[in-house]
């Protein structure tokens, strides 16, 4: 026989109820973006300073000095992840470098070509590898942010597709650079006396592209999430 449990009789005054809400979740915020910008500008001044070729220097470093105000300039109306803003400003240091000492002859280019035998400078190859590892994370950001693609199957492919299509662009400057100076450009080209040097950079940005896609595609979906939740609260940060 079971237990009948009777209602409690009603005083007729009964506790009115609060509804609770939870308070909105902030999303953390990372490396200050004046940062990542501090950076770049003295990678690059340091990087001019002495450079071994001038007209090098700048073809070489042409994007980050364009790149650089553009991102700061458009900041207030289209803040990028921390990701993407890391991954930048490796790549600038990156090319950097390279404008400084010419990527054929990057000092530390020729202690893994002499600790491992190789028969060139391999930091031109690396560069290439950076030059599709990088733009994957800001071509699958531009697309995810304007474009319906977000959440879509094709994000990761069309991503890697730009990528290959950006080398290939890139490849086709050094071969006018070549046409206009001559011998005057084999610094800028970093050939080395390979006859497939156009090939391998363009198979190491596209393996950089599909590794970046691979390794980076959920910390930048998180990344993402976030940033949309500082926008929408009107936490995002300014340079």
């Amino acid at each position: 026989m079971g237990l009948l449990r009777h209602p409690r009789p009603s005083s007729g005054k009964e506790p009115a109820v609060t509804a609770v809400h939870p308070a909105p979740l902030r999303a953390p915020r990372g490396v200050p973006p004046a940062l990542f910008a501090g950076v770049v500008a003295a990678g690059l001044a340091v990087s001019a300073w002495g450079a071994r070729d001038r007209t090098t220097w700048f073809l070489e470093t042409v994007w980050a000095l364009v790149g650089l105000p553009l991102v700061v300039l458009a900041w207030r109306r289209f803040p990028l992840t921390g990701l993407l803003c890391g991954l930048l400003t490796a790549h600038a240091l990156v090319l950097a470098v390279g404008g400084h000492y010419t990527y054929a002859q990057v000092p530390v280019g020729d202690w893994v070509r002499d600790t491992l035998g190789l028969d060139r400078n391999p930091y031109d190859r690396f560069g290439h590898l950076m030059q599709g590892f990088v733009p994957a994370v800001l071509v699958r950001e531009l697309l995810a942010r304007t474009s319906p693609l977000r959440g879509s199957r094709w994000l990761a492919p069309l991503t890697v597709c730009a990528c290959l299509a950006f080398s290939a662009c890139f490849e086709l400057l050094e071969w006018l650079a070549a046409e206009i100076g001559g011998h005057g450009a084999d610094a800028f080209l970093a050939t080395q006396g390979d006859v497939w040097d156009t090939q391998w950079d363009m198979c190491c940005a596209l393996i950089g592209a599909v590794l970046s896609v691979v390794l980076l595609s959920r910390v930048h979906d998180r990344q993402l999430g976030a940033l949309g939740a500082r926008r929408s609260q009107g936490q995002s940060d300014r340079p």
